[in-house]
């Protein structure tokens, strides 16, 4: 089970397989482990007893082939995402400095994340939980001799990672890219016979946008959608077009997906919400709050006490499973509004004015009140021209309660994005000096509580 993650072990297991595309070459996963091999030379000279790897995650031939040899060595890659701006990585170095050595003698990787809290902490992957989570994908979508994996996502993000270490496991084949581009989207499926692509919501979105007369050719077996809530809009484009989607949902302190899509209702994927538990995981609501369980699940976060096994996690999200076993996220803790006592949930009012005619895209937060404590703000994208007033306003109040009600707007000709792809919610915030009242009809109570 060790050697699954081995490249040299997969150099002799599939030695003339195809195992990586990277522009115009194909490299085996013989080639690899020779590339691996020269590589481990070098690195024994870089290391520290104990210590993790700094590696700025660019998804380059360089950055996979370091991987690689540190899972050979058993050496954890402290992950650094590398649109990071100087003094974000400077901060990160002193916090790994200050962390010391890893006391997980399975780690594989330390990926940086704000976790429950909004805090930064380093979440420790270990090899296990990660061939676990490549095993729990696999009892889902399965593998065909022919897969290829695009990788256009940051190796650094656990999205990202996970495709490495899915495709080193099955011995299947990546395609890499430099990043993410929806203009060459299309191409890149069809050139390279992609069957496999992971995508967040707005990267789908911005394919569609691009290219409106786009089909999936019969190749491509599945998209994998995850890290946002999937509009409505989306979902209907995805079935007009027949688009095999598999929603997600996972984290990085998972090693990737907790619950997804089965794969044999990627078709009709909008039926299940976020999808149902992978295989081998365990997922329940308590008390409005989504807490996993399962072998995929971290060591713990770096210089903090490890997680008892068979902990349950709380994972900070707030949601409900239904009686079919799908669960519907509402929303992370951090993002809650909590307005006149009740709460409204960003990713939920989102949703609903996505669906109007004429949005093109919302984001939803709060903004302080001295009477309701918070009310609902929204920032939005026109799809050509901006809405009447009265008629956003007269949609909202017959789709969402009161204290859900977006008090105020703005217009905007994008939403914020983190690098991620993920809408950014604290640069969202920023928006704030831009609102105006969506003012209610004469007569019209004007509080969160109707």
């Amino acid at each position: 089970m060790s050697e699954l993650l081995s490249v040299f072990a997969a150099g002799r297991d599939a030695a003339n397989a195809p195992a990586l595309r990277f522009g115009e070459r194909l490299y085996t996963f013989a080639q690899l482990a020779d590339m691996t091999k020269r590589r481990l030379a070098a690195l024994a000279l870089e290391l520290r007893d104990g210590l993790p790897c700094m590696l700025v995650g660019t998804n380059t031939l360089e950055t996979l082939i370091t991987l690689y040899a540190l899972l050979e060595m058993h050496v954890p890659a402290l992950l650094v995402h590398p649109r990071l701006t100087a003094p974000e990585h400077a901060a990160l170095v002193a916090t790994a400095a200050r962390a010391g050595p890893v006391p997980h003698p399975d780690a594989a990787a330390i990926i940086y994340t704000s976790g429950t809290t909004g805090e930064t902490r380093g979440a420790v992957l270990t090899r296990s939980g990660l061939l676990a989570s490549a095993a729990a994908s696999a009892a889902n979508l399965g593998w065909r001799n022919d897969d290829a994996w695009l990788l256009c996502m940051p190796v650094a993000r656990v999205g990202g990672l996970s495709i490495v270490t899915r495709c080193l496991a099955a011995r299947r084949c990546i395609v890499l890219t430099h990043g993410f581009d929806a203009d060459l989207f299309p191409e890149w499926v069809a050139r390279q016979r992609i069957t496999l692509v992971s995508l967040v919501p707005t990267m789908l979105t911005r394919v569609l946008d691009s290219h409106p007369d786009w089909r999936a050719p019969a190749h491509l077996r599945c998209m994998l959608l995850g890290g946002a809530m999937v509009s409505p809009r989306l979902f209907r484009s995805a079935e007009d077009r027949r688009l095999p989607i598999v929603v997600t949902y996972g984290l990085t302190e998972t090693s990737s997906q907790v619950v997804a899509t089965p794969y044999a209702e990627r078709f009709a994927p909008a039926n299940c919400g976020a999808g149902t538990a992978l295989e081998g995981i365990g997922v329940r609501v308590d008390q409005g709050r989504v807490e996993v369980r399962g072998p995929t699940l971290m060591a713990g976060y770096w210089n903090e006490p490890a997680l008892a096994p068979d902990a349950w996690f709380d994972t900070g999200d707030l949601g409900e499973l239904d009686s079919a076993g799908c669960l519907h996220v509402h929303a992370r803790r951090a993002d809650l509004i909590v307005t006149g006592g009740e709460n409204a949930y960003p990713a939920e009012v989102e949703l609903a004015l996505e669906a109007f005619p004429g949005i093109a895209a919302a984001g939803v937060f709060g903004v302080p009140h001295d009477v309701w404590g918070h009310t609902v703000a929204a920032a939005l994208v026109a799809e050509s021209k901006p809405p009447p007033d009265a008629m956003l306003f007269e949609y909202i109040t017959r789709q969402l309660a009161p204290h859900k009600r977006p008090r105020h707007v703005c217009y905007l000709p994008r939403l914020p994005h983190a690098p991620s792809g993920k809408l950014d919610r604290r640069a969202l915030a920023a928006s704030a000096p831009l609102l105006r009242p969506l003012s209610p009809p004469l007569g019209a109570p004007d509080s969160p509580d109707g």
